[in-house]
């Protein structure tokens, strides 16, 4: 397991900047995901770690071990494409082999590694195979073993899932993390798919225009954003615009067109005050629905539209001021009237403040 440093980081296209004095740390044995929408980035950092580019500016540190110059073949990264890159006249055996042989690996070493690297993903009945006899699923499991028998530093992923159906995504995120944590392996995951991120990282940065917006634990993401971008990218969000009433140690009072609200939560970073415009950010899962009132943070409405989808329904709630989207958790008002008054309200801490 080792520790990565992206030490100031600019890599430059022609009068592109497609990373700008970018800064992460990366622990030992960590699983570590770049997201952020096309264009922000995410796989050009991912190759410069790999060696593909160099930057024109920074530092890349393996541990200790500063790696910004070295070719890819001496930093011992193991990478998975997305689009796999699995050689079709070789077996499956072969396939994995092959990165071992080019380091020149006795042959009694190759074997005893690549039946280990097989069996490690689940595949070690399929040595003999050829890669068209395979579903996408094992041919995604056999990319996996070839990154993992040369025993990297660190495994490098850009989109691995991406060609797979939903049922296969959905297993696949499970076993990679299984993966990743049985050999240690310090690894950089790279995806546009927020859910994917979610049910995998340790930890993530959301990239935008070259720079880190947010990076930390996959909740505090998406729970506490620190701007709109992030917020709008992790997820489904109401953004409601106001200004500051007052602000009582952690508690924020907001006026918006929807009434008040308090929020414990204000954007890290920034300590609003008084008279500052704001957003407020508000998960469509934070909301709570009832027949009468809450003391606080509510207001009345009246399910204009709903999506029923049997553990949760999705509704289109309008109140005075104007609609917001709430989730509800085994549903209980999906079949209430839209002519009937309801209540909807949410906690303080589901409430962040962030500057506008």
């Amino acid at each position: 397991m080792i520790s990565l440093t992206i030490d100031q980081v600019t890599k430059r296209f022609g009068d592109t900047v497609a990373l700008n004095r970018v800064d992460l740390n990366i622990n030992p044995g960590e699983i570590f995901f770049l997201l952020g929408p096309s264009g922000c980035g995410k796989t050009t950092l991912l190759r410069s770690i790999a060696g593909f580019y160099v930057p024109e500016e920074g530092r890349i540190l393996f541990g200790d071990e500063d790696v910004t110059r070295l070719p890819p073949h001496r930093r011992n990264t193991g990478m998975m494409f997305q689009s796999y890159a699995l050689w079709p006249h070789m077996t499956v055996a072969q396939n994995v082999a092959f990165g071992l042989e080019e380091r020149k690996v006795a042959g009694p070493e190759i074997a005893r590694r690549v039946e280990e690297a097989l069996a490690s993903v689940k595949m070690a009945a399929y040595g003999t195979r050829r890669i068209h006899q395979l579903s996408g699923g094992q041919q995604q499991r056999v990319a996996l073993a070839r990154a993992l028998v040369i025993r990297p530093r660190c495994l490098l992923l850009d989109e691995p899932l991406s060609n797979l159906d939903a049922r296969l995504r959905l297993e696949m995120r499970a076993e990679i993390r299984r993966i990743c944590k049985d050999f240690g392996l310090t690894a950089i995951y790279v995806t546009h798919d927020q859910k994917e991120a979610l049910s995998i990282a340790d930890r993530m940065a959301i990239l935008e225009g070259g720079h880190i917006r947010q990076a930390g634990p996959p909740s505090e993401v998406y729970r506490h954003p620190v701007s709109r971008f992030v917020a709008d990218f992790m997820g489904e969000v109401n953004f409601l615009e106001g200004s500051v009433r007052a602000v009582d140690g952690p508690t924020v009072t907001v006026e918006t067109p929807l009434g008040m609200f308090e929020s414990a939560v204000p954007a890290r970073a920034w300590q609003p005050k008084a008279g500052d415009v704001c957003t407020l950010s508000i998960r469509p899962e934070s909301w709570q629905l009832a027949t009468a009132a809450a003391p606080r943070n509510g207001l009345a409405g009246r399910i204009r539209d709903r999506v029923y989808l049997g553990e949760m329904a999705q509704y289109e709630f309008a109140a005075a001021g104007g609609v917001l989207k709430i989730y509800e958790l085994n549903p209980r008002f999906v079949e209430l009237s839209p002519e009937r008054e309801v209540f909807a309200s949410v906690q303080p801490e589901d409430v962040v403040v962030l500057p506008r």
